[in-house]
């Protein structure tokens, strides 16, 4: 078996049935899918058990958050490579073919491809985005001359639904974070540790359709987050830090820090934001720009700027947009 696909399920009745299609509609076809439902109150599971292709299988689990869902078919996966797919995107027809063939053409020791994509409903190619932040097509490797920026960026960039690897190099770092249903970086937590022990490729072919609004969970911030695991669970990211590359990360967590105390303290967990500040402070200045919001954020002034912030933002949408109805991308083309 070369491929093996794992999607987390978990309430995408409305969209599951897309990303499957997505999947059999691809030109590449030595591969399996592994869909975890991860304790669903719809009816996804029905629909998954509905597709008549015994290359597809349903496991069930208690609702234990998406880490927890993809480890749950990593544990299963019979591939060489694995590869996840968020129940509500969808692959171009050639990402498996295209994934597999680099990582068959590379070194053997590269982990993982990560392609662009597609934002929609724009339908907008993400490719001048990673371009603007600095990623070219190739391989990366992190070292003592890597910059925070880049390290960052090729983080940001790399993520489960565009993202091919060796099965065995996800077991080998623990696959995702799971811990207490984390719904929020439970990806970055692993990809950070690959990126500082591995060496990954990046290309820019945008093969996936990522729907933003079929996301609950990037729909924006309509509520507070929990901290990223990389910053609760710092600790066991820096266990697995080459001594060469420890200050880049440090730096990297510091940037990280910086942005989530802005999110604490435009929720009035100004408190929070401080403490955070205080565990990930360096010497080195993120940017003037963040580092004095961060400042503001982890001040008693945060609550009442972000409450006004708050109002604003409801005044200026008095009308609640139109639900988008799952759309099917062909060849980058969106189509109802």
């Amino acid at each position: 078996m070369r491929v093996s696909v794992v999607i987390p399920l978990y309430n995408k009745a409305s969209y599951i049935r897309r990303a499957l299609d997505s999947i059999r509609a691809q030109t590449f076809g030595e591969y399996e899918v592994i869909v975890v439902d991860d304790g669903s109150t719809d009816e996804g599971p029905v629909i998954v058990e509905s597709v008549n292709d015994p290359r597809i299988r349903l496991i069930s689990q208690a609702n234990s958050g998406p880490g927890s869902a993809r480890n749950r078919g990593i544990q299963q996966a019979k591939g060489e490579y694995v590869a996840f797919l968020d129940a509500d995107d969808e692959w171009l027809p050639e990402f498996l073919a295209r994934s597999v063939s680099l990582l068959d053409n590379l070194n053997p020791g590269v982990a993982s491809v990560t392609s662009a994509y597609f934002n929609l409903p724009e339908n907008q190619s993400s490719v001048p985005l990673w371009r603007g932040r600095g990623l070219v097509d190739g391989l990366y490797r992190a070292g003592p001359a890597t910059s925070p920026e880049s390290l960052s960026s090729v983080l940001a960039y790399m993520c489960p639904w565009s993202t091919v690897a060796r099965t065995e190099v996800v077991r080998r770092w623990g696959g995702f974070f799971a811990t207490g249903r984390c719904l929020f970086g439970e990806d970055s937590f692993l990809f950070l540790k690959m990126l500082l022990n591995e060496t990954v490729a990046i290309n820019l072919e945008p093969l996936v359709a990522y729907h933003r609004e079929a996301s609950a969970l990037s729909l924006g911030y309509r509520a507070p987050r929990s901290i990223e695991p990389i910053l609760s669970h710092a600790n066991l990211v820096r266990t697995v830090c080459p001594d060469a590359l420890r200050e880049v990360l440090d730096e990297v967590l510091s940037r990280r820090a910086e942005k989530t105390a802005c999110m604490l303290g435009y929720w009035g967990r100004w408190r929070e934001a401080r403490e955070l500040r205080k565990q990930f402070r360096m010497g080195k200045s993120y940017s003037f720009l963040w580092s004095t919001m961060a400042s503001v954020c982890a001040s008693p002034l945060a609550t009442p700027l972000g409450s006004a912030v708050r109002l604003l933002i409801a005044l200026s949408r008095p009308f609640e947009s139109r639900k988008h109805l799952p759309t099917s991308t062909v060849g980058g083309v969106a189509t109802r």
